[in-house]
């Protein structure tokens, strides 16, 4: 187990960002309420795709805790029935998370994979955390991040409910988005810790710090993007379904992300220099700029010719990706040291 356990970590970290692109054509395709409820979707484990699912009739059967749409409004089945002629009241309760009471079958069904993805990535964490105890005596941090690891991957499911609850609140949004770089970060370093490898790299105390601050940068533009995407959903719950409007009036939140791209750019312009000047020997740095730049163009193609089909989905899932290098970079410029714990 300990010999697979670099694996088993590598298959999480792909787990996860397979659930960072679900959650990109979520968004992309605005299925956040798709399941208005959680962790059931309409109240079945398998959601339906037919509105006459939902629709009460008679000499039905309905199981407790599923739901129908009745007159705009979402109804809780308060035990197992048989529905008569006609419609009893008594059976039935209202759905007080909140109001909302659309279905549409495409965007149940993408944010049910959502969900299903998020369970088979937290499934793949606990059972990282299981082969980690093979490292308690010798690398107990491996162990205990590990754990960490599946504490946080709960907490993501519990604010994705959360998040549903709010009808897609942005403060919890973005919560949600950089809370799933959070555990990136950690599964990145629990595979790094687990089979540290000797980089190529010289050490050089400056590139780290600025560094650092590249990833901080990353991690803030990341924020204000999920903020500037949300302003967009807002447009669209206000009857703009033209894509060529949703930018037409932008909020002061979408000028800071646009200009914040450009020190974003600059100071990774300055690694990317002084790492071929010095001959650091950080490899990962052509990518980053190769990222950051790809990050640029879908920035203007969404803002300039209407949100093409894919653009903000790849856009998001690149930026998770920019972040995971960035860190991972950072593991690497650490000063070597032969300590072990």
């Amino acid at each position: 187990m300990k010999k697979h356990f670099p694996t088993i970590a590598k298959t999480a970290l792909v787990l996860v960002y397979l659930v960072i692109v679900a959650g990109a054509l979520v968004r992309m395709t605005g299925s956040g309420m798709g399941c208005p409820d959680w962790p059931k979707c309409f109240g079945y484990y398998i959601p339906p795709t037919d509105l006459k699912e939902l629709t009460w009739a008679p000499n039905r059967v309905f199981e407790k805790g599923q739901v129908i749409i009745k007159d705009e409004t979402l109804l809780v089945a308060k035990d197992n029935f048989t529905t008569q002629t006609n419609f009893d009241v008594s059976h039935w309760e209202k759905y007080t998370k909140h109001d909302y009471a659309i279905f549409n079958p495409l965007h149940t069904w993408i944010e049910y994979i959502n969900r299903l993805c998020g369970a088979l990535a937290g499934m793949a964490c606990f059972f990282m955390a299981i082969a980690s105890f093979k490292f308690w005596k010798e690398k107990k941090r491996i162990t205990l991040l590990s754990w960490l690891v599946v504490f946080m991957m709960g907490f993501q499911a519990w604010l994705g409910a959360k998040v549903v609850y709010s009808v897609l609140n942005p403060i919890k949004i973005t919560v949600h988005m950089v809370m799933a770089l959070v555990i990136v970060a950690v599964i990145l370093y629990i595979i790094q810790v687990a089979r540290p490898k000797l980089a190529a790299v010289t050490y050089n105390s400056a590139f780290k710090n600025v560094l650092l601050l590249s990833l901080l940068l990353t991690l803030i533009q990341v924020a204000i993007g999920t903020q500037v995407r949300q302003q967009v959903d807002q447009q669209i719950k206000n009857g703009l379904t033209e894509s060529i409007l949703w930018l037409q009036n932008p909020t002061i939140t979408f000028y800071i992300h646009r200009s914040f791209s450009v020190i974003v750019l600059l100071v990774n312009v300055y690694l990317f220099t002084k790492n071929r000047k010095l001959n650091l020997g950080f490899s990962k740095m052509n990518w980053v700029l190769a990222l950051i730049g790809i990050e640029i163009l879908t920035g203007m193609a969404m803002a300039y010719l209407d949100f093409p089909i894919g653009s903000q989905a790849i856009h998001l899932v690149l930026a998770s990706i920019l972040f995971g290098i960035q860190f991972y970079m950072i593991l690497e410029a650490q000063k070597p040291s032969s300590a072990n714990s």
